[in-house]
């Protein structure tokens, strides 16, 4: 059983063999086992994907996409709420932010999209 190398633009580990090619599921990047691959160096080393895969960086505005209770409130973050200006960190919950009505909250990148 041949290992087929990670993917070079996004560093997937799901990278197969298509043909006489390599492909990544992920990001559909395509390349071929013989060329060398230059690997992509992130200015800041996260890289944060939200619920569709969409590449979030700080600054971004998203959208929630499923109702989430609220540690301490009675109140719940409602589907379609924006959340402006956020700020990406490294951990369990990766996006930090500032939401009117429940002040500084932390969220998980897979409850929210990218707003266009």
């Amino acid at each position: 059983m041949s290992v087929t190398p990670p993917c070079p633009k996004c560093h997937s580990v799901w990278s197969y063999a298509e043909g006489s090619s390599l492909a990544c599921p992920e990001c559909g990047h395509a390349w071929s086992p013989e060329q060398p691959t230059a690997t992509v160096v992130e200015e800041s080393g996260l890289v944060v994907r939200d619920a569709n895969g969409t590449r979030l960086q700080d600054g971004d505005t998203v959208v929630v996409v499923k109702d989430l209770k609220v540690k301490g409130s009675s109140a719940a973050l409602k589907v379609g709420t924006k959340v402006r200006n956020i700020r990406l960190v490294d951990g369990d919950h990766d996006i930090d932010c500032k939401i009117d009505g429940f002040g500084a909250l932390q969220l998980k990148s897979q409850f929210v999209r990218k707003a266009t």
